[in-house]
């Protein structure tokens, strides 16, 4: 998102004397998650193709500046009016390194949200890098068609988790994650490129770069504008929570 102004105070008594700072950033109509739960709202293909396209060219360029964003899930994908997307929330990112051979990264797993969650953090890794993103693009790209998010009940605890990966049952469990999806989403180009984000094992989990060259998006409908699925949804962020904040008229 574009940082317009940097804004501060000076430190008062009531703040210890300390200043505060406020970032201004562009203003953004709407959020993926409140398109995704509008009832009224369909994705055409040719939308979805056109969301995810801008989402992975995004994770492309932070993966390129070695960024994690460690947060990804419709919540956090804003919208302009104009249909260009903008990931959010950076309150969890942080600078990744590739792992040397005899050395292993230890970073928290303590990060995404929880139907956003990979696998391999349930079980506690701790040694990740660029897949931790695209297992969340596959459950938004799934989500589109679904209308909720498809890991709430996949993953019951991290118990049974941990049980499965003991036994070797991911790949039966991984293959009817698939067909599950199938009867939702008609397009083999599509189940084809959530086939290969949803890769359990993250060293052969496609990357953004990857993905981006999938045929899902050479084929018809091409990716298009998105202006006339944003023009079904009245309302923007701020009239949304606006009209959720005012308080009831009593007659």
């Amino acid at each position: 998102m574009k940082l317009i102004e940097v804004c501060h105070t000076k430190g008062t008594q009531s703040t210890r004397y300390l200043p505060t700072f406020y970032l201004v950033l562009e203003f953004c109509d709407y959020d993926l998650a409140k398109l995704i739960s509008n009832t009224k709202l369909t994705f055409r293909l040719s939308d979805i193709k056109t969301i995810m396209q801008q989402l992975l060219h995004g994770l492309f360029y932070i993966h390129s500046n070695n960024i994690l964003h460690r947060d990804i899930k419709s919540a956090n994908i804003l919208i302009t009016q104009n249909g260009v997307l903008k990931l959010a929330d950076f309150g969890l990112s942080r600078a990744f390194s590739a792992s040397e051979s005899n050395k292993e990264n230890r970073y928290t797993n303590r990060v995404v949200t929880l139907w956003y969650r990979l696998p391999e953090l349930l079980l506690g890794d701790r040694n990740y890098g660029p897949p931790i993103d695209l297992w969340g693009m596959e459950c938004i790209m799934a989500e589109m068609w679904t209308k909720s998010p498809i890991m709430q009940e996949v993953w019951p605890s991290v118990k049974s988790l941990d049980l499965f990966n003991k036994i070797d049952l991911p790949k039966v469990r991984q293959k009817r994650g698939i067909e599950r999806l199938k009867t939702y989403i008609k397009d083999a180009y599509a189940c084809d490129l959530l086939k290969k984000l949803l890769i359990l094992d993250p060293s052969k989990r496609y990357d953004a770069r990857l993905a981006l060259d999938h045929d899902f998006f050479y084929t018809d409908p091409l990716p298009s504008d998105l202006g006339k699925i944003l023009t079904q949804h009245s309302q923007s962020i701020l009239e949304s929570h606006t009209s959720s904040r005012r308080p009831a008229r009593h007659m």
